[in-house]
């Protein structure tokens, strides 16, 4: 569908938009877009260096591992070691 337009429909694209926007009101919009274009590139370049400033760390490792509890459930080990009762 995109890949068959031609010079006659791109030219009368740019005529309607002319027609809807206006001739003085189009460079304003040109110049609006670039200046948003730029801002997002920026942001986006500030964004990677700032994921690239800071340390990785994994949810998996900052979390405790579950350890079995007698009645088969898993739970924090400090709650297995709570549960399970201790040999005399």
């Amino acid at each position: 569908m995109f890949g068959k337009l031609g010079a006659p429909e791109i030219i009368l694209a740019l005529v309607g938009i002319l027609l809807l926007f206006g001739a003085k009101r189009l460079p304003e919009m040109a110049r609006s877009f670039g200046q948003s274009l730029r801002i997002l590139k920026s942001e986006t370049k500030a964004m990677r260096k700032d994921d690239a400033d800071e340390p990785h760390t994994s949810v998996h490792t900052a979390t405790p591992a579950l350890a079995p509890v007698a009645d088969g459930r898993h739970t924090a080990p400090e709650a297995a070691e709570a549960d399970t009762p201790h040999p005399r």
